[in-house]
């Protein structure tokens, strides 16, 4: 959700840069910063960046002083704001340097007035939304981008966690082998006589039965084909592929749990260590 776009414009005599700044976030926060005579569009500046659905959002606009629109000294109020503080200060018998005193009315915002007070007009506004609506296009532009460069990375690590999935079968024969040695092993170290063949044949398959993994290696698999088609052909998936993704942990920890094998555990792990790779990453998308 990583996006920036930066778009200059002139308007009827009004040089504007518009910037935006996008980051991650699990929920939309926006923060817009506008000029004074800018603000009663905050409310339509904000809809429009709704478009962006998710993200912490940084909208600055600026507009460059000029001499259309530098501010103008209205004279005639300064003049009586001065005068009107001078003679109070008189009659306060209360020295003031006049200097002070004129800075004083100069600092009042409402002694000053620009030639644009009057400048959003309906035409002005359209000229100005349709390139906040290009930089917003330029934002997505950028995330479609970060998207690419993110899927090409996630079809990395998926692939590893299949092919490492695909190496478990050749370990299962000898893990079943070993697993009845070391059974017939502790009963042999337990001096266990007369043991009914069935009966350990059948406590065998139970225990066999407990260890097995092919549901696991079924599921994950179908989630590994799920996640892909997620990733290719919805948009809006970041959410979905997260699911997807505890789907994946889940089966592959199960695997784990039951492997009873040293080379099935040391795939486990590393189909772990990859899908934490893409999970670190499934916060950046919407």
């Amino acid at each position: 959700m990583t996006g920036f776009a930066k778009r200059q414009c002139e308007i009827e005599g009004h040089k504007i840069t518009i910037e935006i700044k996008t980051l991650n976030s699990k929920q939309m926060d926006v923060n817009v910063k506008l000029p004074f005579a800018y603000r009663e569009k905050d409310l339509e500046i904000r809809s429009m960046l709704n478009r962006l659905e998710r993200g912490k959002i940084d909208f600055l606009l600026v507009e460059e002083t000029t001499a259309n629109n530098a501010a103008q000294l209205n004279a005639e109020l300064a003049k009586n704001r001065y005068e009107t503080l001078s003679s109070l200060n008189a009659e306060l018998s209360a020295p003031c340097d006049p200097q002070h005193l004129l800075r004083v009315v100069l600092a009042q915002n409402d002694v000053w007035s620009t030639s644009t007070q009057d400048f959003m007009t309906d035409t002005f506004w359209a000229a100005l939304s349709q390139n906040i609506s290009a930089a917003i296009d330029q934002v997505d532009a950028f995330r479609l981008h970060e998207g690419t460069v993110l899927q090409d990375d996630f079809e990395k690590h998926v692939l590893a966690i299949e092919q490492r999935l695909l190496q478990i079968p050749q370990y299962e024969a000898e893990r079943i082998t070993t697993a009845k040695e070391r059974i017939r092993k502790y009963i042999a170290d337990f001096q266990i006589k007369d043991i009914d063949e069935n009966r350990f044949e059948q406590e065998m398959i139970y225990y066999l039965e407990k260890l097995d993994i092919t549901e696991e290696k079924i599921r994950l698999q179908k989630h590994i084909d799920y996640f892909r088609d997620t990733m290719r052909l919805e948009e809006g998936s970041g959410k979905k592929l997260g699911f997807v993704a505890q789907e994946m942990g889940r089966e592959i920890n199960t695997t784990g749990s039951k492997a009873n094998h040293v080379k099935i555990q040391q795939l486990v792990v590393e189909m772990k260590d990859e899908l934490e790779k893409i999970k670190e990453q499934l916060g950046n998308i919407l």
